[in-house]
Parts: C-alpha cells; structure tokens; sequence
C-alpha cells in the first residue's frame, strides 16, 4: 500500500491506484512531503486532483488546483508555494485563484472588451483586429487570460519574427502587452505576462520592391483572381503608395475624379489630407466595380462594410507570377516609393507622396538613387572623354548637362 505522505513526481503519482470502491469516503488523500499542504486526491474511477489546504482566519480551507496528468507536479508545486506565500503576508489565496479560475479566455476578452475600447480609442484598431485574428487567437484564443505564462508569450514573439519580420512580431508583442495592461486595470488578470520581454532590433532598411518585370507577371497573373475588387484595391495600393486602411476605408464621396484628386479626411497623423491621382489610378477608379447604394471604393462580401483585406488575393496572385520571396501589403507601398526614386523623382517630393512627417522616414529610400545618380555622374564622364579627344559635339553635350 502507498503511504499517505510522500515526496510527489509524475512518476510516482501515475502509480498511486484507484480508491476502493468499497470505501465509505469519495477518495483516498496524499501528502507532499516537500510543499506543506499540498495534496492529491485519488477518486474511485480513478482521476486525480491536486488541492492546496491550508489555514486562514481561523478556518481551514483547500483551494482546487487542477487534474493531474494535464497539471504536472512542477507546476502545482509553483502554484502552491505562491499559495503559501499569500497566506504568510495575510493574502486569502482561494480568492485569488477563484478570480483566476473566473478569468475570460483570451478570445473573449479580446472580443467582448479590448476591441469595443480600441474602436473607441485607437486610429489603427482595425490592425489590432487583423493582428488577433490571424495570429493571436490561433494561439492563445481557448486559453484564459490568467494562464499565459511569460515563456509562451517569449516563444510566440520568436515564432513571428521567424515567419514574418523582426518588426511585424514586436508589433504583435506591443498589442498582448497594451491588452494585458489594460486586462490589469480593469481586473481581470493579476499580471501582464509581457513584462520584461525585450523587442527585436528591427531593421528598417531592408525592404522588399517589385520590380517592373514583376509588377508585369503580377498584373498578368491578376487576370485570373476571382476577386476583382482585391485585385482593384491592390492595383490602387502600388499606384497610389497609399497605406492600407485608408485605401480600404476610402469612399466615394471623397473622390473628385474629373479633378484627379482623393480626399483622406483622416490619416496617420490625425490631420486631412489631398492625394493627387495619376491617370493610372484614375483610370482604375473608372473601370472599378461598383455596387450601387455601398460608399466604398473597395466594398466587401457585405456591401456596407468595405473589404477586410485583399491579403488572400496577393499571394495567390504572387504565386502565380512565381513572386517566392516574402512580401508584405506594405511593401506595395514601398514599391510605389522605389518606382519614383528610379524615375528621378527626389526624396523631398516623395515625402510628399507618402505624407511622411519626417524627412527621416524617406531617408530609407536613398540608397535606392545610386542608379539616377551614377547615371548623371556617367554623363558628365562623357563630355570630359569626348572634350579630351577632342570629339565633336563635346561643346554642345556641354552646354546640354550645364542646363
């Protein structure tokens, strides 16, 4: 027969047999002799639960911890040293674990009472929404909010980096840990999980472009994309080097086609603004579908809402055109910005086109002026060879790079 009082292993607990079922008590009770109180309780069908007894005000109490196998001995043993910790600085700990145990799951949190906030306060929470949706909630959705631990939270930040980019996981980090804060001012979890996780050194300087060959296999392999409003919105993203939600969000009341310019009454920075359309994006306007009575530019299956996002059109469309290598929504964007540079256009005006508040902001774009400004360079290198040898024409060549 196993005695009352041991020291717990998983080993040793999966040993522990079934309560007799000729017993008169519900089940048989075990000791740990390394944490004082705390216990396995072996029924007669034979599960096992861990508990956390102890003495408060008085009064004996036992707080449920768990089932073993699913809650390992390492684990409850944490849990019931924090209990002991409680108790010793006057702390009832079986309030504290009922509210953990009461804790949201992190999907509902998120549904039920992050986002109806982030609407309400944030100009980027629709980021927020695409962000939890296609990352967070896969991960730690059925979870509740009380039982995320740091480590799992480390290995998520790890796991984005290594599939998408240094920035696009610290961006996700940033969100778990202002739901978190937030989770903590209104009560309903005891810490933030994120706290003390350092972000990723990103590298800004490293952007993905298409280039015009791949802009040409792209738009051929578009030809085949059911969804014609995607293919739409992501033709007006490259054209325009606008940022995606206020292409997404853009309306018709906003667009002054005859005129050739575009209205964003809300940007980034929180202040209107007017985008001058080329006649390529003028003319894509004009031949874009339209639903009657929808606002959108660019509506969704629900014609009063606009279309969430074209991100399923893009790859489908990038891979078609054989386009291997990763590439963002933003990175059209980008490629609009690459194409003025190597068209001569200066950074000062694409700061401009982009609406960047800082020059700064452009400045990673410089390094793509080499090509425009080894051209210019070459052409001065001309007219000295040719001055040299006294070629003909020299003068005129001349007067030509001086104007």
């Amino acid at each position: 027969m196993k005695k009352n009082k041991f020291r717990f292993t998983n080993r040793a607990l999966v040993q522990l047999p079934v309560h007799d079922a000729s017993s008169p008590s519900r089940s048989a009770e075990y000791s740990d002799a390394d944490v004082i109180g705390l216990r396995v309780l072996v029924n007669k069908q034979g599960r096992k639960y861990f508990y956390f007894r102890f003495v408060f005000d008085g009064q004996k109490r036992a707080a449920k911890l768990g089932e073993f196998p699913a809650l390992e001995v390492a684990d409850v043993r944490k849990l019931a040293l924090e209990m002991r910790s409680k108790v010793d600085r006057g702390i009832n700990p079986q309030e504290v674990h009922d509210r953990a145990q009461a804790s949201p799951t992190f999907e509902a949190f998120g549904t039920a009472e992050y986002m109806p906030f982030a609407r309400q306060t944030k100009k980027s929470a629709s980021d927020d929404l695409c962000r939890l949706k296609v990352q967070i909630y896969p991960r730690f959705g059925s979870r509740k909010l009380a039982d995320i631990q740091t480590r799992e939270v480390q290995q998520f930040h790890a796991d984005i980096k290594e599939s998408h980019c240094a920035a696009t996981a610290n961006r996700h980090l940033s969100l778990l840990s202002r739901m978190y804060n937030l989770a903590v001012q209104w009560g309903r979890a005891e810490r933030n999980p994120c706290a003390g996780i350092s972000k990723f050194k990103e590298n800004n300087m490293r952007q993905r472009f298409l280039k015009p060959e791949e802009i040409q296999r792209m738009y051929k392999a578009m030809e085949a994309e059911p969804n014609k409003v995607a293919v739409a919105a992501l033709k007006f993203l490259l054209v325009t080097g606008a940022r995606r939600e206020e292409a997404l969000q853009a309306k018709w009341q906003d667009v002054d086609l005859d005129n050739g310019v575009w209205f964003l009454p809300q940007t980034k920075s929180g202040r209107g603004r007017y985008v001058q359309l080329n006649s390529e994006a003028q003319m894509l306007l004009r031949s874009a579908p339209r639903i009657q009575n929808s606002p959108w530019l660019f509506p969704g299956r629900d014609p009063s809402k606009p279309i969430y996002s074209p991100r399923g059109a893009l790859d489908r469309a990038l891979a078609l055109a054989g386009i291997e290598e990763h590439f963002r929504l933003h990175d059209l964007r980008h490629s609009f910005a690459s194409l003025a540079v190597n068209a001569g256009v200066s950074l000062s005006i694409i700061q401009g086109l982009l609406n960047h508040q800082s020059p700064v902001q452009t400045m990673r774009y410089s390094h793509l002026m080499n090509s425009t400004l080894r051209n210019a360079s070459e052409s001065v290198a001309d007219v000295v060879s040719r001055a040299t040898k006294g070629t003909a024409g020299a003068c005129q060549a001349s007067e030509d790079v001086h104007q």
